[in-house]
C-alpha cells in the first residue's frame, strides 16, 4: 500500500502521522512514539515535523577555564564522551586549568563572480569601491550596526578559471549570523553587479570561519599523568608521539580530530548551535596548509606536557532555534557565560580535555577498556536489565567469551531464574 504524500507539508500533525503509519504499517505502540516526543513549537523549526528525536544530555565537570570553574552540558549518544571530558579536565584542573585566546569574532561570506575575462581588472574595480560596498552591507542590516557590529572588511581573491571571490567580513555580535550575513551579501552582490556589469554566481556565508579562531592551551606536570605501571614522563612522551603521528598521517589525523569533535559537537548541540558548521570549518582548518593534520598538538620537555588546540568556532548565543529551545537556554545558564566569544572559549577547552583523555587512554591501557565498559552497560540496558540487575550482569558479561545481545539476554534470563529458585 502506498500512502498519499502530496502536499504533505500542508497537512496538520495528526494527518501526517496517520499517513506515515499507513505507509510503514506501524503498530499502535510505534505510533505512540510520535506523540510521546511531540513538541508543538517545533513545527516552526523544521519542515514536515513529526516528533522529536531525544538524545541523552549529561554534564562534564572538573573544568577550570581562564580561572573560572565551569560545568559543561553535553548532548551525545556515545557512552564514554562525557566521562573522558571530565577525566581530562580533572588532570588539567590540578595543573591550574585551561587558558584560552580569542583574537576576534567575525563571520566571512562570499560573493562569487564567474566567466570573467580579466579577473584582476574586475577585482581592482571592486577594491576601488570598498568603502561604498561596506556601507551597502551595513545598510542591509542597520540593527547590527546599532548593536556595535557590522561589516568590517572586504577582500578579493582570484580563484582561477575566471572565478573571483569577494569576501565580506562581518562582526555578527552574539549571533552565529548566517541569516544576517546572507542578507548583507545579497545586497552587496547587487551593487557589485552594477559596478562590474556581472551577475553573481552565488552569495553565501562560508563555514570556514578563519576570522573566528579560538585557541585553548594547558601545561601539565608529568607527575599528574601517571597511569598504572606507566610513569608520568613516559605517558607524556607517548602522548607527544601520538600527537606527532596525527600531524604526519591523515589516517590517524581523521580519528584524532573525530575524538576532539566528539566533545565539541556535544556542547554545540547542547547550546543550540550548528554543529555541522563547526565540524566543516574544523576539518577545513585541519587541512589549511594542504595536508590534513591533527587539530591539537602536544609536546613535552620531560617535566611538563603542553597541549594546544586552535580551530574556527562560529557559535552564537542568540537567534536561530535557540530562542525557542528551552533546554538550550537552560544550558546557557549552566555555563554562565556573557558573550558568544566566551562560549567559543569554553568549547575549545572542552575539545582539548577530550583529546587529552583519549590520547592518555590510547597510549596506556588502550582506548577500549573504559569505552567498552560503558558500551557493555548500554548493551545490558538494551537487553532488558533492570538497574538492580545491572552490576551483576556487567560483571558476568565482561567475563563472557561473546559480548552480544543474545549472550546478554541469556545472562539476564539465567540471573532471574537463579533469583526465582532462591526466593522459592
Amino acid at each position: 500500500m502506498t500512502a498519499d504524500f502530496r502536499h504533505f507539508y500542508q497537512k496538520d500533525w495528526a494527518e501526517r502521522t496517520a499517513i506515515v503509519a499507513e505507509q510503514a504499517q506501524l503498530t499502535p505502540t510505534e505510533q505512540a512514539l510520535f506523540k510521546k516526543y511531540y513538541v508543538p513549537a517545533h513545527h516552526e523549526i523544521i519542515e514536515n515535523y513529526l516528533t522529536d528525536y531525544p538524545l541523552p544530555m549529561g554534564l562534564a565537570v572538573n573544568f577550570v577555564i581562564d580561572g573560572q570553574t565551569q560545568i559543561i552540558p553535553m548532548v551525545t549518544e556515545e557512552p564514554s564522551v562525557i566521562a573522558a571530558a571530565s577525566n581530562g579536565a580533572k588532570i588539567v584542573k590540578r595543573a591550574g586549568g585551561f587558558t584560552t585566546v580569542l583574537n576576534q569574532r567575525q563571520m566571512v561570506g562570499q560573493i562569487v563572480l564567474e566567466h570573467l575575462t580579466d579577473v584582476d581588472a574586475t577585482a581592482a574595480v571592486i577594491e576601488q569601491h570598498r568603502a561604498t560596498l561596506l556601507q551597502v552591507a551595513d545598510n542591509a542590516h542597520p540593527s547590527l550596526k546599532k548593536r556595535g557590529g557590522g561589516a568590517r572588511s572586504l577582500r578579493t581573491r582570484n580563484l582561477g578559471n575566471g572565478y573571483l571571490s569577494i569576501d565580506l567580513f562581518v562582526d555578527v555580535q552574539a549571533a552565529m549570523g548566517a541569516n544576517m550575513l546572507n542578507s548583507m551579501l545579497e545586497a552587496v552582490a547587487k551593487s557589485i553587479g552594477v559596478l562590474t556589469k556581472t551577475n553573481a554566481l552565488m552569495s553565501i556565508l562560508s563555514n570556514y570561519a578563519t576570522a573566528s579562531l579560538v585557541k585553548a592551551t594547558c601545561i601539565i606536570p608529568v607527575s599528574l599523568l601517571q597511569a598504572g605501571r606507566y610513569s608520568g614522563a613516559l605517558v607524556a612522551q607517548k602522548i607527544a608521539s601520538a600527537s606527532e603521528v596525527a600531524q604526519i598521517d591523515p589516517y590517524r589525523a581523521a580519528t584524532h580530530n573525530k575524538g576532539i569533535m566528539n566533545g565539541i559537537d556535544a556542547v554545540a548541540i547542547a547550546t543550540g548551535n550548528d554543529w555541522r558548521a563547526i565540524e566543516s570549518g574544523a576539518h577545513a582548518y585541519a587541512a589549511k596548509d594542504g595536508h590534513y593534520r591533527g587539530l591539537s598538538t602536544w609536546t613535552t620537555d620531560g617535566t611538563t606536557l603542553s597541549g594546544q588546540l586552535e580551530l574556527p568556532m562560529p557559535v552564537g548565543i542568540v537567534g536561530g532555534s535557540i530562542k525557542i529551545n528551552e533546554l538550550a537556554q537552560l544550558n546557557q545558564r549552566l555555563l554562565k557565560f556573557e558573550t558568544a566569544g566566551d562560549l567559543a572559549r569554553i568549547i575549545a577547552a572542552e575539545g582539548l580535555a577530550q583529546n587529552l583523555a583519549a590520547l592518555r587512554a590510547l597510549v596506556t591501557t588502550g582506548i577500549q577498556q573504559g569505552h567498552m565498559h560503558l558500551q557493555l552497560k548500554s548493551l545490558a540496558l538494551a537487553a532488558g536489565a533492570t538497574p538492580t540487575e545491572l552490576p551483576l550482569v556487567l560483571q558476568r558479561l565482561e567475563q563472557a567469551p561473546q559480548q552480544d545481545l543474545a549472550t546478554t539476554q541469556k545472562l539476564i534470563a539465567d540471573l532471574r531464574q537463579t533469583k526465582e529458585e532462591t526466593d522459592d
